[in-house]
């Protein structure tokens, strides 16, 4: 905790101060060619390993299964989720990721079985990213990094925070911890096979990824409800560019 606590403090202090989160902008990407040709890696990597691992994952594992392994992989960033809930001043929130991890890794055979859902406890996830951003920490340029994908500066930079506040890091066994990242990595693919045909009908399928990524974290920033303004600025931005 207390390593987590002095990365937070020395980002917080060597990106200035600034209202939440002032930084950010859809078009903020001055390394581009960089990331384009690590997209284009990517890319290559995940089309001959992880997404026909996917596929093949979704064909031969039934729905209740697969629903089991995200409710797992789900439960086991519930205490990371209450400790940014609790950093960003939201403690009914924190309480109820904290009692979401309770019930469900209990009562919910060790959060196969969402449980808290169920009884009407809402989930509120939220990174060390999400938190900086909430503490006034800019965003940072867009930067595709190899193998993990998109991020922000700010979100890369509190990456090892969100591992070191992640439960699966800390089961000794590493034979058991490898399998179970393993297996969360598929399944977190799989759940994605779904946009595949929105970057395929993309005329620049990077620009899709990064405009979609961006909005999105900011959207999470916001708990769904970024300025007006704002919204504004991008669709007209949008309209503009596909010339209506």
């Amino acid at each position: 905790m207390s390593r987590v606590a002095a990365m937070l403090l020395v980002i917080l202090c060597t990106s200035g101060c600034a209202a939440m989160p002032a930084g950010d902008s859809v078009d903020y990407d001055p390394w581009e060619k960089m990331n384009r040709s690590l997209y284009q890696f990517n890319d290559a990597v995940d089309s001959a390993s992880l997404k026909p691992i996917a596929k093949g994952y979704k064909k031969v594992l039934p729905e209740p299964i697969r629903n089991g392994i995200t409710n797992f992989g789900r439960n086991l960033g519930s205490l990371r989720n209450s400790l940014n809930n609790f950093l960003q001043g939201k403690p009914d929130r924190g309480f109820s990721e904290l009692a979401r991890f309770a019930v469900n890794s209990t009562v919910g055979v060790g959060g196969l079985i969402d449980i808290a859902t169920a009884s009407g406890v809402e989930a509120y996830p939220e990174d060390f990213g999400q938190t900086a951003a909430v503490w006034g920490v800019p965003s940072g340029p867009y930067v595709m990094v190899p193998f993990l994908g998109p991020q922000t500066l700010r979100h890369l930079v509190l990456l090892p925070a969100d591992i070191e506040l992640d439960v699966l890091h800390h089961v000794d066994n590493s034979s058991v911890r490898d399998r179970l990242w393993v297996l969360r990595t598929i399944d977190l693919r799989h759940r994605v096979l779904s946009l595949e045909d929105l970057m395929q009908d993309s005329k620049d399928p990077y620009v899709t990824l990064r405009e979609s990524y961006l909005q999105n974290r900011k959207f999470e920033i916001y708990d769904g409800n970024p300025p007006v303004e704002d919204e504004d600025e991008f669709y007209d931005e949008f309209l503009e560019d596909e010339d209506y």
